[in-house]
């Protein structure tokens, strides 16, 4: 099945890429977000896709599902076909396709591929793992028919103290007062911080990957943004954590199990403001 939901999103990815080069209309969905040809186009590749596998599917584009419905759903897939759809708009290129395996309400697979660069995330109890198309396969169906030997991926373990300066990655479009707070309480605790601002689910792939020690996320999200890119941090061994206002911000920085880890398939599917942090010494 991970293969089957890698495979789903490097064609997404393809889908995306089509409409991405072209002029393209934009809609609005009742709660203003923007939505494209190239999220249908996403959404249907990858429910056809997933709906081949014993568990049901919720994506972004799906919501309509009562929660009657789903609450008792032990094993589901949660989707965002593409994520960043304002960055997209934009065509600066930070956009990806999200796709997660959650199991009583945490995430256990997450994929997450970034079309334009061609980049792959994803992550599980076995690790994560990233790759590179046109650097560490020449082709997307070189890249599927190595899975599962993930031999010439590259390993994604996050380890050791935070650099100095601490690498602080937030939104480009909700870095607002709260977050800037938080930003500097750790620049007091740490000292010079280096801010670097990123869309859609690249920010937790950054922790994940070892390029940002934290994220801090004091702003609205829904639970099909972040499954994936948590699945993968989690497996690169970080943390996404419920935000808690009384928890000071250095205390993020470490793994703590005092503070929730984000949870999945509430009957609202808002998230709670969170941070996703690497493990310091």
């Amino acid at each position: 099945m991970i293969r089957l939901a890698i495979k789903a999103a490097l064609q997404a990815g393809e889908s995306i890429l089509h409409v991405y080069d072209q002029e393209f209309e934009v809609e609005f969905k009742a709660d203003e977000s923007p939505l494209t040809a190239a999220d249908k186009a996403s959404h249907d590749i990858i429910v056809q896709a997933l709906e081949t596998t014993p568990y049901p599917v919720l994506s972004e584009e799906s919501v309509s599902i009562d929660y009657k419905e789903r609450e008792d759903w032990i094993t589901y897939w949660l989707v965002d076909p593409l994520d960043g759809t304002k960055e997209f708009i934009k065509r600066n290129g930070e956009f990806t396709v999200n796709i997660a395996l959650i199991k009583k309400g945490i995430p256990v697979f997450g994929v997450v591929y970034v079309p334009v660069t061609g980049t792959l995330y994803f992550g599980d109890q076995n690790g994560a793992y990233k790759a590179v198309l046109g650097e560490h396969f020449q082709s997307m169906e070189d890249l599927i028919e190595q899975l599962p030997d993930v031999g010439n991926f590259q390993r994604l373990e996050i380890m050791g103290a935070p650099e100095s300066p601490l690498r602080v990655v937030a939104s480009k479009s909700h870095c607002n007062n709260e977050t800037q707070q938080f930003i500097a309480d750790l620049g007091e605790k740490y000292g010079e911080t280096e801010l670097v601002s990123r869309g859609s689910s690249l920010k937790l792939c950054m922790v994940a990957e070892g390029s940002a020690d934290i994220y801090p996320r004091i702003a609205p999200t829904m639970e099909w943004d972040t499954a994936a890119a948590h699945a993968v941090v989690k497996a690169a061994g970080g943390k996404v954590f419920r935000f808690d206002s009384a928890v000071a911000p250095a205390d993020y920085i470490c793994s703590n199990d005092r503070i929730e880890e984000l949870f999945y398939n509430k009957e609202n599917l808002l998230n709670s403001f969170f941070v996703v942090s690497g493990i310091g010494a």
